[in-house]
């Protein structure tokens, strides 16, 4: 073939190809340009109907109340975690997120009308007032707290740090209302509570909310350490009713029991949103062992850890099913307007399983023993978890299942999930377990484990 009808040849593919291009290019443009005029057509929907409402309402309606309603309608359609937040929702979430607030130092709750202390919190300005549990606060600064609500008496109580604020309280005991300054000062939210259960370290974790949760978990463990000495035959990590938090403190609590591997493996609809988190050499507990406690209650960051403990075999765990939350969600914040809560992404344990409307199944399927009125109830409403939510994101890799018992007792001694942690850490088998097999192998993982 001579030169001229190779480049010829070269010539015509070229054509073509560019042709292709131009055609691919073409569709997918006018396919976008279709997609946007569907949406500019729904809009002018949402437009129309906006109008009628604020024409035609029988009551004139708070027009930044229907936007903020129907963007909340949009994000709740797609599932139950998914919402938006006004611009104070947005600040008490930043709040809560750092643990740390001005405020009095306080755990209340509201009773007939006024404000019950159920206990001050040590060192903190009402401890120091002298403020006691059982009191019963009915005036701030004056006002009576009558008619206002949980919320809004707390939010009142909170405040600058180093500004003063009066409180009415009424004592039992004491015959004439108690007038007590009590002056601001910055309040940090303590997750973490343990005990020396003789030999053994006792670790409640209350939530992953705050960013300070590891650093008071870890101080649990240093300080359980020194009190039980040498004894010390390992930990319980009680997980129960743990609604979840931050994701970053989940992984790090983790990190703290493990030396290498996997920790939790995210996957979202971008790759931004796709990550893995290894733990880093270093186990704060020495190779102690570790048990963790579940129940119906224990959602999210608190799957990640039990998940992740179970899967590199550093902790059994010990209850019931848990919650099966196991999606990521990204707080977006919005300037001056709040911000989106917005799932983005759904989690996978080092073994590659979803937990998502499924739930971590303990190795030890442990049941609290339930007071007769809660056995009455347990007939009528049985245990709800994430595949009870309407809207929920489906789990196609495992099959759906419902929440479990969240019942803990108060008192340690009836605790029967307790007791089977402590008997297992001493090597006995637990009386009122039973032992679950493959609770941590599921036949096919939801997403392979990248290497």
């Amino acid at each position: 073939m001579r030169k001229s009808e190779l480049a010829l040849g070269a010539f015509l593919i070229m054509l073509v190809c560019g042709a292709s291009i131009f055609i691919l290019h073409s569709t997918r443009r006018d396919q976008a340009i279709a997609a946007n005029a569907d949406i500019y057509k729904q809009l002018d929907l949402f437009g129309e109907v906006l109008e009628r409402v604020r024409s035609e309402y029988v009551e004139r309606p708070d027009d930044t109340k229907l936007i903020e309603n129907a963007i909340n309608g949009m994000l709740q359609g797609l599932d139950p975690h998914s919402s938006y937040l006004t611009p104070k929702e947005f600040q008490d979430m930043q709040v809560q997120t750092r643990g740390e607030f001005g405020g009095l130092g306080i755990e209340v709750t509201m009773e007939d009308g006024v404000v019950k202390v159920i206990a001050p919190i040590d060192n903190t300005p009402a401890d120091r007032a002298g403020v006691l549990a059982g009191d019963y606060i009915t005036h701030l600064d004056g006002d009576s707290i009558q008619g206002l609500s949980l919320n809004e008496a707390v939010e009142k109580m909170r405040g600058p740090v180093d500004s003063p604020i009066m409180l009415t309280i009424i004592r039992k005991g004491v015959a004439a209302p108690m007038q007590t300054k009590v002056v601001r000062d910055i309040i940090r939210i303590n997750p973490v509570k343990y005990s020396a259960e003789d030999d053994v370290g006792w670790i409640k974790i209350k939530t992953f909310q705050s960013e300070h949760t590891y650093e008071y978990m870890k101080q649990a463990v240093e300080d359980l350490k020194k009190t039980i000495g040498p004894k010390l035959k390992g930990y319980v990590v009680d997980l129960r009713n743990n609604p979840g938090g931050l994701l970053d403190q989940a992984i790090a609590v983790s990190d703290a029991f493990l030396d290498k591997g996997a920790i939790v493996l995210t996957k979202g609809r971008n790759a931004a949103e796709s990550s893995r988190a290894n733990a880093k050499p270093g186990d704060i507990t020495e190779g102690k062992p570790v048990v963790v406690l579940i129940n119906g209650g224990s959602a999210s960051a608190s799957e990640i850890v039990a998940g992740a403990l179970q899967d590199h075999k550093r902790a059994n765990v010990i209850g019931t099913r848990s919650f099966g939350k196991g999606s990521v969600q990204t707080m977006i914040p919005l300037g001056a307007n709040g911000g989106l809560r917005l799932t983005t992404a759904r989690y996978y344990t080092p073994a590659g399983r979803s937990i998502q409307a499924t739930g971590i199944s303990p190795d030890y399927m442990v049941e609290p023993e339930l007071p007769p009125e809660m056995k009455a109830q347990m007939t009528a409403f049985a245990p709800k978890g994430e595949a009870s939510l309407r809207g929920h994101l489906k789990n196609d890799s495992a099959p759906e299942a419902t929440g479990s018992v969240s019942y803990v007792p108060k008192e340690k001694e009836k605790d029967v999930q307790l007791k089977a942690a402590i008997e297992l850490l001493h090597g006995k088998k637990p009386e009122t377990a039973k032992k679950l097999e493959n609770a941590a192998a599921p036949a096919t993982p939801a997403v392979p484990v990248p290497n």
